[in-house]
């Protein structure tokens, strides 16, 4: 297998398995959004901690201390990413799972924005009309809000800035993610310190499954986020931003399916324009793949040939 599919393999997997968070993160009230987020870091630097020794990579660390920019993005990398857990556990757990998934169907339209903005990657003409559509989808929605869907809109700004980082960087991936844990582990045990001392932890007081589903946290983010580490070191960016639709229809599916919140038409015809503008990708992204394709095989008929 090539590693651009195999990156193609990773994404698909990581972005499937997000599409059902909903359903882990309900199970963990009553806790408060801040100490799943805490109990969420540590456990998985826990986690990847384990996955490191039985790698036997104990020099990474070292390395890294000799790499002082590599290191400065990996913990910009983490604050971004903690921003987006807390964010997405606190959306989740208010009752607004169709706005998180609304920020993960306008991520990819960040996505591509930040590679043609950072990375100078070029877009045809096609996919800037899906841009435009986007854009006019996100308008349609902050009317029927009456305000911006700023849970939205901090998903995914956070979650693009985040992939944007994570290729430049383009570490190992279990390496990369649990410097990234690391850096928020100190702050997450303060939080999680200072909760028990004012006698107000959930943790092993609500009941077994609720405890399990805690330290089990560590695992459900490490693994996806390690799978779309290895798409992201080896698929375009804006590979990764059309690959990202399956994410936010399954999260659309848990909200109004599981959760019953309502989607009045208001808010459906601004979902239908960021649909229609992901078509737009996916229609271009065929074709463009296809002349690709055509064009290597002509050319390697040519190199026969002579």
């Amino acid at each position: 297998m090539s590693q651009l599919r195999r990156g193609y393999v990773f994404g698909f997997a990581a972005y499937i398995v997000w599409g059902f968070f909903p359903l882990y993160w309900k199970q963990l009230t009553p806790s408060g959004p801040i100490e799943i987020l805490a109990h969420r870091i540590v456990w998985s630097a826990a986690f990847v901690a384990v996955l490191l020794l039985a790698m036997r990579n104990r020099r990474f660390l070292k390395d890294l201390a000799h790499r002082p920019r590599t290191l400065a993005g990996a913990c910009l990398a983490s604050v971004i990413i903690g921003v987006n857990w807390w964010m997405y556990i606190y959306g989740v757990n208010s009752g607004h799972v169709v706005e998180t998934s609304l920020g993960y169907y306008i991520n990819p339209l960040v996505t591509v924005l930040l590679g043609v903005a950072v990375l100078r990657e070029r877009l045809r003409p096609t996919q800037w009309v899906a841009l435009a559509i986007g854009t006019v989808a996100v308008a349609v929605l902050t009317v029927d809000y009456g305000r911006l869907p700023w849970i939205a809109l901090s998903l995914a700004v956070t979650f693009a800035l985040y992939g944007l980082i994570k290729k430049s960087l383009a570490l190992p991936a279990v390496e990369g993610l649990f410097v990234e844990s690391l850096a928020l582990t100190g702050p997450a045990l303060a939080y999680l310190g200072w909760l028990g001392g004012q006698h107000r932890s959930t943790f092993g007081q609500v009941s077994t499954l609720h405890t399990t589903l805690m330290v089990l946290a560590g695992a459900v983010t490490a693994i996806p986020l390690l799978l779309f580490a290895g798409a992201a070191n080896r698929i375009p960016l804006s590979g990764l931003g059309l690959l990202q639709y399956l994410t936010p229809t399954l999260q659309l599916g848990c909200g109004v399916l599981v959760y019953h919140e309502p989607l009045p038409p208001a808010q459906l015809a601004g979902f239908a324009l960021v649909w229609t503008a992901l078509a737009v990708f996916t229609w271009d992204g065929i074709r463009n793949a296809r002349r690709v394709r055509a064009i290597a095989k002509a050319q390697a008929l040519a190199a026969t040939a002579a």
